[in-house]
């Protein structure tokens, strides 16, 4: 039976929690200075609270999945916290494994800060929503070979791994994928909802026009921002920081495009907690477009 401490127990986190409890893996994961709602979050996934140091002498793999800005900040802490943990004699390494929206630089950043730690270090990423019902997001991995193994093991625990292990394969390659496949994804929709709103701040009689001609020449991009731009809404705030890692990631000049977007999420956020009039303008928009299936 494996050993996991998944951090922190977010959506995402608590519903891969979720998965390896019921699997019959112990799932740890550390509840200092967090909410009701995440604790209540986590109890229902069947996590147990344990303190850093339990979770270094404990646990096989730390799962890093939180907003991609904590990243960092999170392995620093794991490797402070866990000094000093006494493994049991004979047990293999500890295995950190970032799971997080972050660009490649930012991952060996991250990856830097393990070199002279007990712990070990795979670069991961996640590609699709929460686990529930008969569906799995993807886990993909790169790094060293052996680690790679231990971690892909866990696939009968549940987990759909995937280890990249072609060609130049190594830290980083994970999450270079998950950038390019996010870039592409919530680039998209935040295209969508760009021109959308744009439209209607030219006037209410320009999106009504951009509906029917979306409608008569592009009905699979309509029914594309039909499906894609509500679940968006309440997930904006967590795309901000993930689109200024893709910009990052694809570098100056085109990479200002994401940057641009950052904003288009963030201004979607501001809505959500102000006028709510982008929001409004948006779900008219997905409305009028549903009556015309």
């Amino acid at each position: 039976m494996a050993s996991i401490a998944i951090i922190s127990p977010g959506a995402m986190g608590a519903a891969v929690g979720r998965v390896l409890v019921r699997s019959g893996c112990k799932v740890f994961t550390n509840l200092e200075g967090r909410s009701d709602s995440t604790r209540k979050r986590a109890h229902e996934a069947g996590m147990q609270h344990a303190s850093y140091k339990e979770i270094g002498a404990t646990s096989d793999f730390v799962l890093s999945i939180l907003p991609p800005s904590d990243a960092f900040t999170l392995a620093q802490k794991v490797i402070q916290e866990t000094s000093g943990s006494t493994r049991v004699p004979g047990s293999p390494p500890l295995i950190f494994v970032d799971c997080n929206a972050v660009n490649p630089v930012t991952v060996h950043r991250i990856a830097d800060l393990f070199a002279d730690s007990p712990l070990q270090f795979l670069d991961a990423s996640i590609i699709g929503g929460p686990p529930k019902d008969d569906y799995t997001p993807t886990f993909y991995a790169s790094g060293n070979a052996t680690l790679l193994d231990r971690f892909v093991a866990l696939s009968k625990y549940g987990l759909k791994i995937s280890a990249l292990t072609g060609e130049g394969a190594g830290v980083g390659d994970a999450s270079a994928l998950k950038m390019s496949y996010a870039g592409i994804t919530k680039g998209t929709t935040g295209l969508f909802t760009t021109m959308i709103l744009s439209a209607y701040q030219s006037s209410p009689a320009t999106a009504a026009a951009l509906l029917e001609e979306l409608h008569a020449s592009q009905p699979t991009l309509l029914k594309r921002i039909v499906n894609v731009i509500p679940p968006m809404v309440p997930k904006a705030y967590r795309w901000v920081g993930e689109m200024s890692e893709i910009a990052d990631f694809v570098g100056e000049g085109e990479g200002d495009i994401y940057r641009g977007l950052s904003q288009l999420y963030a201004r979607i956020e501001q809505s959500g907690k102000g006028d709510g009039k982008d929001l409004e303008k948006l779900a008219e928009f997905v409305e009028e477009a549903k009556r015309k299936d």
